[in-house]
């Protein structure tokens, strides 16, 4: 079977045959459509031959006139299809007006203008102005836009765009206008509209330079007392990337609107930021520590593609790592300093090597710059963006942070106001510091996830260590051949004591396939600490036996590489454990020292301990299996095994985790919200998590208690995840109070499905479709779909993966329900069919029977269609 669909390509590319300078847009809102005038300033580009025709796209639109020069325009000039309208011999410069009638609040897909819970919206990256109004949809396009919006005003008292407001009043049949100006040049997928009932806070910030600038949160009104944390977050990233960069703000407001019907996390329309509102509302009652953290970043991520992105965008959609990428390393630089800097830095190594590298592995293999594509929408990945933030961080550590700053400042200086491509990103980077980046280019085109081998030799005569690098990317699933990297490998040698030995500390920068670097005048044999900080986005492989492992999780001073031994020792015990389980009980005992060590460790950060001890994920540990000796991927030996380990864990330090647990809960009773408070949270909540695996009943009462008796959001939902995995009577009882007390609250109620979709009782699933049907979930909803379906699909695999192949078949009925309302997400859900090649031979048969259904499915979006073909293909 083959699934056709169109394929664009990067080698396709020819830039815009029509310019458009100014576009003016014109809405009537009204409960049944929406009527569109836009009134397009044309001229032809000079790159491209006279009487060229122009493109315009448009999707799901009533074409009601069309004029040219203000003359109806004769309909043997132009052709309408269901994606495009075409002019025909048009003049070199003119006028085009369009009134086109579109139908928002029939539009569930959430893509273009759509019509939710008595609000107007839009999403427009990537190609959603397109089903807006008429016009050349692509990135390379930038206009100046002036946006008119009419509605009731009773209805829709706000009406926001995007610029500054410049003009507002009443009209007849109570109805009102605004109207907004941007004065920057923008790509269409920039445009914003939100028409509605909402509340704001306000707020402002001065700039450098003194301008005050109006800060502006919209919400509704019930959420109002959520949005401090939020407007703090705004104005601290906005006086970081001053400090940082030299990046002031542009305009005279910055707005932010939080809607709860949202494909994405957020929106970086120019001045107008949409956001789902998990990222905007926040309080101690209904927010954990991880959701204030979550919201400080993606607010920080929106606000930093001011420049990086809307100043400067992309090109093509080739290009989406230039600004995606770029952003996600400014946001992961400003959390860094906004709170733990190495806690932040294993997060971020952790999103990747639980989704990134097994990307990469899988049949959606792509470099951060694809070459290829059927829907945009798939290629908004963790390769793009956290893959992206990693190849820029490298550019970062080879140039060093002056260095770093002179290539921004020379690509502002040269691309402001432009649509340019990642390759002259690099240049600026090169031509600011005389540094040649020819070979790390690689990283923008060649896929995959290299593997680095390293070994090392000391002679004792002539105190001399050596260490040979062997670099190699294995075939992926679009590239067959590759090429040796330019590779920054951050680096000390530390002694026997754990002390850094002089003069050790640097940065090699790897480029063949094999290498070797040698030191001298060592009297002892040194331990290697490598890759620092995770210095680069590979896998390095070192012959490290127990005892240098423990060595490296008990001394190493980079925190990074600390917890990283640990994972080490985790994963290694775990994977013994599955394969030869007689022979992991000898070095049971040297394992739990070192867990003890740590979680007793008298000065390291608690956020970093918790973290240290945190057993790698049943996805992490599925994609370090040593092929050789298993075959393929069994999802609940994998659990079982890892359960098996944190109980014996508990059992062995069932006495200082109880005492620790309780230390912590008492000094956290008197102690404020701060970073150091959330660390104390996180660790008394990890000693917690060990201790339930007992099946004690004094335990289970002790989490009950923690439910029952908490104050803050991140200990109940702790707590009760922990319940929700535990057959006791406890589960229910709280489970139904907590939905009770929280039914009200729309984020707090997707935590709610959560912790039931990651149960790993037998009946889970059960539970889960039953989920479907309960008065608070809402399959229109991409935070509730994302709560329940995703989750169950993607965190909870012992059961997604069940012998039976009943998550299978959940799965692919969620998919064909859901792509005929909102193709972006049914696309998503179909991603976790994409690594099914790595399971039990009769696991791979039932999802394999899965894909053929989804694949024969009539009128399937181009967007599921992209994903199933390529699993398909796999085969």
């Amino acid at each position: 079977m083959t699934l056709q669909a169109h394929t664009i390509k990067l080698k396709d590319y020819t830039p815009p045959a029509y310019l458009v300078t100014q576009i003016d847009l014109d809405f009537d809102l009204y409960d049944s459509h929406t009527l569109v005038r836009s009134t397009l300033q044309v001229h032809r580009n000079p790159l491209v031959p006279p009487k060229t025709t122009l493109l315009l796209h448009g999707e799901k639109l009533t074409l009601k006139h069309i004029k040219l020069n203000k003359k109806d325009l004769d309909p043997k000039n132009y052709q309408v299809n269901s994606t495009t309208l075409s002019l025909f011999n048009p003049p070199e410069t003119f006028t085009l007006s369009i009134e086109t009638e579109i139908k928002p609040h029939e539009n569930t897909e959430l893509e273009g203008l759509y019509q939710s819970n008595g609000l107007f919206c839009t999403q427009c990256e990537a190609e959603g102005f397109r089903k807006i109004t008429y016009f050349p949809d692509r990135p390379d396009v930038m206009s100046r836009f002036t946006t008119t919006i009419r509605a009731n005003k009773t209805q829709f008292p706000v009406l926001l765009s995007n610029g500054n407001k410049t003009q507002s009043g009443d009209l007849a049949n109570e109805r009102h206008f605004v109207t907004w100006e941007d004065p920057f040049s923008k790509p269409c997928y920039l445009f914003a509209l939100v028409a509605g009932d909402l509340s704001v806070l306000k707020d402002h910030y001065i700039t450098q330079s003194q301008r005050r600038i109006a800060l502006e949160i919209y919400v509704a009104s019930h959420d109002i007392d959520k949005c401090q944390h939020a407007m703090d977050s705004l104005k601290n990233a906005m006086r970081w990337d001053e400090e940082t960069f030299g990046l002031e703000y542009d305009l005279d407001n910055y707005l932010i609107v939080a809607v709860s019907d949202f494909n994405m996390g957020a929106m970086e329309n120019k001045g107008l930021n949409v956001f789902n509102t998990k990222y905007v509302l926040a309080d101690h009652q209904t927010a954990t520590d991880n959701d204030y953290e979550g919201v400080e970043s993606v607010i920080a991520h929106e606000y930093f593609h001011n420049w990086t992105g809307n100043r400067v965008t992309c090109r093509d959609w080739f290009q989406l790592s230039l600004k995606e990428g770029l952003t996600v390393f400014r946001d992961q630089q400003f959390s860094a300093d906004m709170s733990q800097k190495a806690v932040k830095r294993i997060q971020d190594v952790n999103i990747l090597r639980n989704a990134q590298f097994s990307e990469d592995a899988g049949p959606m293999s792509h470099p951060i710059q694809p070459q290829s594509y059927v829907s945009i929408n798939n290629f908004y990945t963790v390769t793009v963006y956290n893959k992206g933030a990693e190849v820029v961080r490298m550019i970062h550590t080879l140039l060093g942070i002056e260095g770093f700053r002179k290539g921004m400042d020379l690509y502002f200086q040269r691309h402001d106001s432009q649509a340019v491509t990642t390759e002259e990103f690099v240049a600026a980077m090169e031509d600011a510091n005389d540094y040649d980046l020819k070979q790390f280019r690689l990283w923008y085109t060649q896929s995959g996830t290299p593997i680095v081998q390293v070994d090392s030799h000391y002679d004792a005569t002539t105190q001399l260590f050596t260490l040979t690098f062997r670099q190699h990317t294995p075939a992926t699933a679009d590239q067959t051949e590759k090429q040796p990297l330019l590779i920054p490998m951050n680096m000390t040698l530390l002694d026997p004591q754990g002390q850094t030995l002089p003069q050790s500390t640097r940065t090699l920068v790897l480029q063949e396939a094999e290498e070797s670097f040698t030191f001298k005048n060592l009297p002892v044999e040194p331990t290697p600490s490598l890759l620092r900080n995770f210095s680069a986005p590979i896998k390095l492989q070192q012959d490290h036996d127990l005892d240098k492992l423990t060595f490296l999780f008990s001394h190493d001073d980079d925190p990074f590489n600390r917890w990283d031994a640990g994972q080490q020792l985790f994963s290694q015990t775990i994977l013994q454990n599955m394969m030869t389980p007689e022979a992991g009980a000898d070095n049971f005992s040297q394992l739990s020292q070192a867990v003890l060590h740590t979680l007793q460790h008298p000065s390291l950060d608690k956020s970093l301990i918790a973290q240290a001890l945190t057993l790698p994920s049943e996805n992490y540990l599925s994609e370090q299996l040593p092929f050789d000796a298993l075959t393929s991927v069994d999802a609940q030996l994998i659990h079982q095994t890892r359960q098996q380990l944190l109980a014996q864990l508990a059992t062995a330090l069932k006495t200082p985790l109880f005492d620790l647990y309780s230390k912590l809960n008492s000094r956290l009773q008197s102690t404020t919200d701060t970073t150091t408070t959330r660390g104390l949270r996180k660790l008394k909540n990890l000693c917690l998590s060990y201790l339930m695996t007992l099946k004690d009943d004094d335990i289970t009462t002790l989490a009950y208690q923690q439910f029952e008796q908490s104050n803050n959001m991140t200990d109940t939902i702790t707590a009760l995840g922990l319940l929700a995995n535990t057959p006791c009577p406890q589960r229910s009882m709280a489970l139904d109070s907590f939905y009770q007390k929280w039914q009200h609250e729309a984020l707090v109620v997707d935590k709610w499905f959560g912790v039931q979709a990651t149960s790993r009782l037998p009946d889970t699933l059960t539970r889960v479709k039953r989920l479907l049907q309960h008065e608070a979930f809402d399959i229109n909803n991409p935070n509730k779909l994302r709560s329940l379906i995703s989750t169950f699909c993607f965190a909870n695999p012992a059961l997604f993966h069940a012998k039976d192949g009943s998550g299978y078949q959940f799965l692919t009925q969620q998919i064909l329900d859901i792509d005929n309302r909102n193709p972006h997400m049914a696309a998503r859900l179909a991603s976790a069919f994409n690594r099914w090649k790595k399971y039990t031979p009769d696991n791979q048969e039932k999802i394999h029977t899965q894909l053929e259904i989804i694949g024969n499915t009539e009128n399937l979006s181009k967007d599921t269609t992209e994903i199933i073909s390529r699993s398909l293909q796999s085969a």
